[in-house]
């Protein structure tokens, strides 16, 4: 029995998505999805600031071969801390069909840096997000930076838009590749050629280390489901951009979404209306996070 009571206003995923109309490329990888719990085998972190319904690496495994995708990067939830036991099971399980990202505290030590490397992991997160974590100071995350070096491994970063300008220096400063969460998570209701989405533009434009997760219309968007239209033209812009540093994931389950859980069949179904040819999905789906997180077994 679990030992742990589920956030009231947590909307579980949708256990019956629909089978995508849009055919994905052979070698397709949703590269941003988690896995939680279940809670009674890996207990969630007593400092979390949610309880999630358990997300099984079994629930996750089914969706992709519902899906159509080849692969999977999972990516450590905050209300796993840094106890990246879950995750790692499911690399285990997927026996290279998956690759993570991991959280970690400057404390681990090149042992344990090694374990998660063979396990499949290949970058570590730093979450900026207020509502989900509490973030630390750049020197806290520059000794991790230090310590992944030697593995090759990159960053991927979750803020939000308005903490890019705060943020700009130590991102910039930083030699691997950097791969942006959400697209940063613009706000919607301003154009795409405005001054807050021209910023992240110009980070991408100015730095070349930098990626981008075309990701979560669902989490974005201000029109809804089942097209979240309005979230179409940033996407868009920075696949056509960018089409060599930008990658696609279902987020699922959906972490803190409250309002309602999308159909993921639905959320592939955009991915033609930002990535408009075939050489653009192939690139989106295949060749990028092929290239970032296979590039050596």
């Amino acid at each position: 029995m679990a030992t742990y009571t589920v956030d009231s206003d947590w909307l579980a995923f949708d256990p019956e998505p629909s089978r995508p109309t849009f055919v994905l490329p052979n070698g397709s990888v949703d590269a941003h999805c988690h896995v939680f719990g279940p809670g009674d085998r890996f207990p969630y972190s007593p400092t979390r600031k949610y309880t999630p319904a358990d997300a099984t690496k079994e629930d996750l495994f089914a969706l992709r071969d519902w899906l159509g995708f080849s692969a999977n990067v999972i990516v450590q939830g905050t209300c796993h801390g840094s106890d990246n036991s879950a995750m790692i099971d499911a690399l285990v399980v997927a026996k290279g069909r998956a690759r993570g990202v991991a959280t970690v505290e400057p404390g681990v030590s090149a042992a344990q840096l090694n374990e998660l490397h063979d396990a499949g992991v290949r970058a570590v997160r730093f979450n900026y997000v207020r509502r989900l974590v509490d973030p630390e100071p750049d020197e806290y995350y520059l000794r991790i930076v230090e310590k992944i070096a030697p593995l090759g491994w990159h960053v991927d970063v979750y803020f939000e838009a308005d903490d890019l300008a705060r943020r700009w220096d130590f991102f910039t400063s930083l030699e691997s590749i950097v791969v942006v969460d959400h697209m940063g998570r613009p706000d919607i209701s301003q154009p795409v050629d405005g001054p807050e989405f021209g910023r992240f533009l110009r980070l991408m434009r100015e730095h070349q280390n930098i990626w981008a997760k075309v990701t979560c219309p669902e989490r974005l968007s201000l029109s809804g489901p089942p097209e979240w239209s309005d979230t179409v033209p940033f996407a868009r812009r920075l696949v056509e951009e960018f089409p060599d540093r930008v990658l696609w994931g279902t987020d699922w389950p959906h972490p803190n979404l409250k309002e309602y859980m999308p159909d993921d069949g639905q959320l592939v179904d955009v991915i033609p209306r930002i990535a408009t040819t075939t050489d653009l999905q192939h690139r989106l789906l295949v060749d990028n996070p092929t290239r970032l997180f296979w590039k050596e077994n």
